[in-house]
């Protein structure tokens, strides 16, 4: 929860709830395909599973 106040809830104002959302679509892209994750030894969450419609690179 700490992850997501901090690099996308507060991250910066939002003007409304349609650009929040955007953004949460965005980032959640980011963090789950592109953002390194110590915990798993800077893989990230998506290159741990398979992806078997090879629609997210």
């Amino acid at each position: 929860h700490r992850t997501l106040l901090d690099e996308w809830a507060y991250q910066k104002p939002y003007t409304s709830d349609h650009e929040r959302r955007e953004a949460f679509t965005h980032w959640l892209h980011w963090y789950d395909y592109h953002r390194p994750h110590t915990g798993i030894g800077g893989h990230t969450p998506a290159s741990r599973g398979t992806n078997l419609s090879e629609q997210h690179s």
